[in-house]
């Protein structure tokens, strides 16, 4: 094992930072700041961040992911939208909640099929306080199908190499969930396979898998990434070329709050991301 090393991105501190995203054929990170409203890249060869703004009347945006054919889909507001980085254009795909006017998109990633899974939630009157039982979990496929499949809040998606088995995190609960999912011309999820409880620490928040197929889960106000085994839930710490963003409301007291860190040094791998299989630019 080599010595660890962790290092933040430049110059953007988010007041949100979410959703880190490799894009191996750019060599660059995509990631979003939450209620800064905001889609940053940070290029490796240049070291530099360039940003976007999700539109004339600007929305929180809960992720961006690569589609197929160049662009972007993003969860701005309750739209997923796509965005064409080279003009700065974001375009209202599909709307969801509509019922629902307060909630909005938070997180989002493709499965190993090329679908698009996002999961909305309801207002958060403060940091970490929001609003119980008015999320749901939906799917985006290359029509631009939209399939609601679950009500339920969760956060930060990932599935197994085999894309049988779907892990989220529950931020509210402070646990790691892991369901049973079948895929076909509609998608459904059974029951939970196994959860993970996670206390004492900070709530669970990023979650990714690596390479081994081991989860690796960054806790809000905790200060630490946790690995865990995806049989046993048992955990050890940290991950090796780990990005993970922060929130910026303690600068004060703490002054790389809000920054994107860059982790490596513990021999562990990522696994490239897919990209969304519709076609978003015209």
């Amino acid at each position: 094992m080599s010595s660890l090393r962790v290092e933040p991105l430049p110059d953007v501190r988010a007041l949100i930072g979410e959703g880190p995203l490799w894009e191996e054929s750019e060599q660059t990170l995509l990631f979003v700041d939450i209620m800064g409203k905001k889609i940053h890249r940070w290029s490796s060869a240049s070291n530099q961040i360039a940003s976007l703004d999700t539109g004339e009347a600007p929305r929180p945006v809960g992720f961006a992911v690569a589609a197929q054919g160049g662009g972007y889909v993003a969860g701005v507001g309750r739209s997923f939208s796509s965005v064409d980085w080279s003009t700065g254009a974001v375009t209202s795909l599909v709307t969801v909640d509509d019922d629902k006017p307060q909630n909005r998109l938070n997180d989002g990633k493709v499965d190993p099929t090329g679908r698009l899974f996002a999961g909305t939630m309801g207002l958060e009157q403060s940091p970490g306080q929001v609003q119980m039982k008015q999320g749901a979990l939906f799917s985006l496929d290359s029509e631009l199908k939209l399939q609601k499949l679950l009500d339920q809040y969760l956060e930060r998606l990932d599935w197994s190499s085999d894309g049988k088995l779907f892990f989220y995190v529950d931020s509210l609960e402070k646990s790691v969930d892991v369901l049973i999912m079948t895929s076909g011309p509609e998608t459904s999820v059974r029951t939970i396979y196994y959860s993970v409880l996670i206390v004492r620490i900070g709530p669970p928040d990023g979650l990714t898998l690596d390479s081994d197929g081991n989860i690796w889960v960054s806790c809000y106000d905790g200060g630490r990434v946790l690995k865990l085994h995806p049989q046993t839930g048992t955990s050890a710490k940290f991950d090796s070329r780990v990005f993970r963003c922060a929130a910026a409301d303690r600068l004060s007291a703490q002054p790389l709050a809000g920054a994107t860190f860059r982790v490596s040094g513990l021999g562990v791998k990522g696994r490239p991301p897919v990209e969304f299989s519709g076609t978003v630019l015209k």
